[in-house]
């Protein structure tokens, strides 16, 4: 969408102070803990945990989304946009596609646009006198493109929208598709063999990268234990750059599970791992005691997604001392496909409207659907007087960076969030350092993360109802096989360090501050009272880390305009 859209008055825009359908909580005495996003009391009965829905916020929520009638057949709203994205690509660039062949192992790993400036795309023509076959430079003409334009309309079918989109590459001969692995006596070292393998497609070294190949999927399983799952995933990863699946690999990890599905699964996974609910839990936390005082609380989300975050913070305005202020919500996603781009983050407006029906907030809702880089000021209607908000919780990652364009989609979207002149710039994301331009480096520091992220699934959730497997596609396989098969624009996931994030985001103009000690103390209780015992959580003066056995997977920080406008 080129502008934001206002919310209709048919329930959207609400002052709702009298009428809701549900009586709003008691204010909470001075002492006791003034905001959660657990259950409420600190230890539940049998009948608490079993209906937990009513005493955990986001979990209501997510059962409030699961009664909805047509949410079976829809897709996941992050994959969508995704895939969205990678569809996005000119007709002379599918041309090209069309009248190239295949590459070879040699031509797929060619240094790319990002590890050098030089870029040859070679092809093979006959000589018309002495009938061997030369490589020369791929020119295109105007003949050309007249000659194979039925051959480009071949190469895109319909997918089940109606939308073209090319066609998704098979798995290569002699590559079966092994869901156990072969049984050996010998103890194999899954990420010694998958740095083995990487190093051969590194080198060119086609017949040694197709052996290693073979021995990791005879180890590898995709129901196996954490090594297992992780040998395989990445040995698909690994095929498809070996195969030259790189210019739509994504499609090849979008699962076209149903929303039902994949919420159900992700209400299992906040109870049994923090990672999500501690960034949600400190930031409205911190969200709480900078509007104490607000009459107005603006909070501006890139990347609302479905409105996970904000139940909590619904709840806990309305038990403020005084009356909850009115909440203004600007949802920003990126476009999905199909004839109505602003349709998902539209339908999450009327969740958090209903949600805030039961809890008497005044609540008024805008949405956007567009590539982030290209928001304006002048869209996010910002009003002088209200406490402004800025949220981004592990999605800007997905933004291009300086390696894709010399403009640096991502900076521009940091200084939109500059130029907004927020009270409060909340800011969370992965900490990994797997954005290297180089594909080997890039590969060591993804396997040693992914490493940790099954290890961590493993423990904490149960592969009995589905749940397990669902998450880690969902959460490691989709980012891995962008981070590993693919080079250029079309690796969509691009981590940083969170000193790399520190770096951009003062650069940008804003300056850290300093984490609630209170707040932090109670989240690390919470931590120890309700996860396993290898969560770890920590932070120094501006930076809460979380992480599994030790090493740090997430970050986050508060921000502050450098100077106030």
């Amino acid at each position: 969408m080129d502008a934001i859209l206002q919310v209709p008055a048919d329930g959207f825009k609400l002052d709702n102070s009298s009428g809701s359908c549900c009586k709003p909580g008691k204010t909470l005495d001075s002492g006791t803990r003034p905001f959660t996003c657990f259950y409420e009391s600190k230890n539940p009965s049998p009948t608490e945990s079993t209906e937990c829905s009513e005493y955990h916020p986001v979990l209501k929520y997510i059962n409030d989304m699961l009664m909805e009638e047509d949410l079976e057949g829809q897709s996941c709203m992050l994959e969508d946009s995704l895939a969205l994205q990678a569809a996005q690509r000119s007709f002379f660039e599918v041309l090209q596609e069309a009248q190239t062949p295949p590459p070879s192992m040699t031509g797929l790993l060619q240094p790319t646009s990002e590890e050098s400036t030089r870029r040859y795309r070679l092809r093979d023509d006959d000589d018309l006198e002495g009938g061997r076959r030369s490589k020369l430079p791929a020119i295109s003409t105007v003949d050309e493109l007249a000659e194979n334009m039925e051959e480009v309309l071949l190469v895109c079918e319909n997918n089940n929208h109606g939308e073209a989109t090319l066609n998704k590459p098979g798995r290569a001969k002699g590559s079966p598709n092994r869901t156990k692995p072969q049984k050996s006596d010998q103890a194999v070292d899954m990420r010694n063999l998958l740095m083995q393998c990487a190093e051969a497609v590194a080198s060119f070294d086609q017949k040694r990268a197709s052996e290693k190949l073979e021995e990791i999927r005879a180890h590898s399983s995709s129901h196996g234990d954490a090594t297992q799952r992780l040998g395989y995933h990445f040995a698909e990863a690994l095929e498809a750059r070996i195969n030259g699946k790189m210019k739509t690999p994504i499609s090849a990890t979008f699962s076209g599970t149903s929303m039902v599905d994949i919420l159900t699964a992700y209400k299992e996974f906040v109870q049994a791992c923090p990672t999500i609910i501690m960034c949600y839990y400190t930031s409205n936390r911190t969200i709480i005691e900078l509007a104490s005082k607000a009459t107005t609380l603006h909070i501006v989300d890139f990347g609302i997604f479905y409105g996970f975050q904000w139940p909590c913070l619904i709840k806990a305005l309305s038990r403020r001392p005084g009356g909850p202020p009115m909440l203004r919500v600007t949802g920003i996603e990126l476009p999905q496909s199909g004839f109505r781009p602003s349709e998902r983050v539209e339908e999450t407006g009327r969740r958090l409207k209903r949600f805030c029906d039961k809890f008497k907030v005044p609540f008024e809702y805008n949405f956007i659907a567009k590539n982030w880089e290209t928001i304006t000021l002048d869209e996010l209607v910002i009003n002088s007087g209200e406490t402004t908000v800025v949220n981004c919780i592990l999605r800007l990652h997905y933004t291009p960076d300086e390696t894709v364009s010399l403009d640096s989609p991502r900076d521009t979207v940091l200084k939109l969030f500059r130029d907004i002149n927020p009270d409060l710039f909340v800011f969370a994301e992965i900490h990994g350092m797997y954005n290297s331009p180089f594909f080997l480096t890039r590969f060591r520091e993804a396997l040693f993360h992914c490493s940790s992220l099954f290890d961590m699934f493993e423990t904490t959730l149960s592969e009995e109802t589905g749940c397990r497997s669902l998450v880690e596609r969902e959460l490691v396989t989709r980012d891995a096989m962008s981070v590993i098969a693919c080079e250029g624009p079309e690796r969509f996931a691009r981590p940083e360090t969170y000193k790399q994030w520190q770096v951009r985001i003062m650069r940008a103009g804003f300056r850290p501050t300093k984490l609630n000690k209170q707040i932090m103390k109670e989240g690390k209780e919470l931590m120890r009272e309700r996860y396993h015992k290898d969560f770890v959580i920590d932070n120094d003066n501006y930076w809460m880390f979380q992480g599994w056995k030790g090493r740090v997977l997430y970050a986050l920080s508060f921000w502050k305009p450098a100077k106030k406008q």
